[in-house]
């Protein structure tokens, strides 16, 4: 249906190539050339400023989910003036393989709509989310 590219860019910044010291910052370059820095978590020798892999994971779900929410209301004529979340995702060991388990999404919405019509617009979303369907992460919605 679609391709989605990105380049990502990487050089040794002529610091030694070993565990230790090898820089783990980046550049993900976007189409129209808008770029992020991007880095390892800090317990894997990340810089901690700039977003990581599983942050980006965590995002693109938050966004996803944001995107559907939104055009399912717009669909409805459900008017929403603004819509924040305080996402978070989970990185746990099961078995002795790593891995984002779950996110728990908690989106804050502004709408003239009731709690219940919100409600199922949210589980309308998450149906919808095309980046939730494609992860086997648990995605949990707890609107607040």
């Amino acid at each position: 249906m679609s391709e989605h590219r990105v380049q990502l860019v990487w050089n040794d910044g002529g610091r030694p190539f070993t565990y230790e010291a090898y820089p783990r910052e980046h550049e993900i370059v976007f189409k129209g050339g808008q770029k992020i820095t991007a880095s390892a978590s800090p317990i894997y020798r990340g810089d901690g400023i700039h977003g990581d892999p599983e942050d980006m994971l965590v995002a693109a779900l938050s966004s996803c989910h944001m995107l559907s929410f939104l055009a399912i209301c717009a669909k409805k004529k459900i008017s929403v003036q603004s819509y924040e979340d305080d996402a978070v995702g989970f990185l746990e060991n099961e078995g002795g393989k790593l891995w984002v388990t779950r996110v728990i999404l908690q989106p804050k919405v502004v709408s003239s709509a009731d709690a219940a019509a919100l409600e199922a617009v949210h589980h309308l979303a998450h149906e919808a989310c095309f980046i939730a369907n494609s992860v086997k992460t648990q995605v949990v919605v707890e609107p607040r």
